[in-house]
């Protein structure tokens, strides 16, 4: 297996393997993966590849019909999935059409969950801009959502703080968080993608430090080219942990070898085993090198036997 390949390039003893096998099979209990109506399509049947109510996100890219969206919901509710469509607010024109996709969603599919974020696009197309818009709209609580995830941002956003730092950042999660006290709304952060697990530490414990106290579902990209994984990451403005992916471009060795996220979640998966109150509680897959790779990469790292997300 790649785990038992990795320890051994790092020299660990066999029960070293085992314990830190057993850590990360722990720490990918209830993860989630991301999708899109395209890439959905290309999977002839889920259940092959997912344990049984795994929560996959839909990603709403500007452009997707509507309809689409919630054909690759219904499909994966279907197959007895629990779904979480992105909810975009720059590209929902008003609150009509946001209402108006909500009963799509749960008419067709019965959807409970959503992601919301500001969405990957400059201009608003019309009344909404920000998650926090979507927020206080009103609209998830009157239609009896039972779960709202926001976006998180491990290494700093420069669209929402361009001069670099994260006080705006900050101040948006502290009102998060205060929506979530104030509400029954059973929150939680769904990050961007990072490769380095100290920073991301780090950023955990500062935000409990400052009392956001949201939980974390950590986003990590799973297996690809490398060459696909700096495209993305250089499009999604991953922070400084593309370093990694940097040196590794650089030694001919590797350059072709595909990257998988073993270093991250065993660094991760060890330090919540040391630690049980690390607020981070799940893993989030950004499927970037094809959903069927990133299933197969987490079936071989215990994935397989994963409980569903709370």
């Amino acid at each position: 297996m790649a785990l038992l390949n990795f320890f051994k390039k790092n020299q660990a003893q066999p029960e070293d393997n085992a314990q830190s096998a057993a850590q990360i099979e722990a720490f990918l209990n209830g993860y989630s993966i991301e999708v899109m109506p395209r890439t959905a399509e290309k999977v002839e049947d889920f259940r092959a590849l997912l344990p049984a109510d795994t929560r996959v996100y839909i990603a709403h890219i500007e452009g997707t019909p509507i309809e689409d969206m919630v054909a690759t919901a219904k499909r994966l509710s279907g197959e007895g999935f629990t779904v979480m469509p992105h909810f975009p607010a720059r590209i929902i024109k008003d609150q009509a059409t946001l209402e108006n996709w909500i009963a799509m969603y749960q008419g067709e599919a019965g959807v409970k969950q959503a992601l919301l974020l500001a969405g990957g696009v400059d201009k608003p197309h019309g009344d909404f801009h920000c998650s926090m818009q979507l927020l206080e709209s009103g609209a998830f609580d009157k239609a009896g959502f039972e779960r709202l995830h926001v976006a998180g941002h491990p290494e700093g956003n420069k669209d929402i703080d361009p001069n670099g730092g994260d006080q705006n950042v900050m101040d948006a999660l502290r009102w998060k968080q205060d929506f979530a006290n104030r509400t029954d709304a059973k929150m939680a952060l769904a990050t961007q993608f990072a490769f380095e697990a100290q920073p991301i530490i780090e950023w955990a414990d500062r935000l409990r430090a400052e009392g956001i106290t949201l939980p974390i579902h950590i986003g990590i990209a799973g297996p690809a080219k490398l060459q696909t994984l700096i495209k993305f990451a250089i499009a999604c403005g991953v922070g400084p942990s593309l370093r990694v992916l940097q040196k590794r471009a650089m030694d001919v060795s590797k350059l072709m070898l595909p990257y998988e996220p073993n270093k991250v979640i065993a660094a991760l998966a060890a330090h919540k085993a040391a630690n049980p109150d690390f607020n981070i509680e799940h893993v989030h897959f950004f499927p970037l090198g094809g959903i069927k790779t990133n299933a197969n990469w987490a079936i071989e790292h215990g994935g397989a036997s994963a409980k569903p997300a709370a």
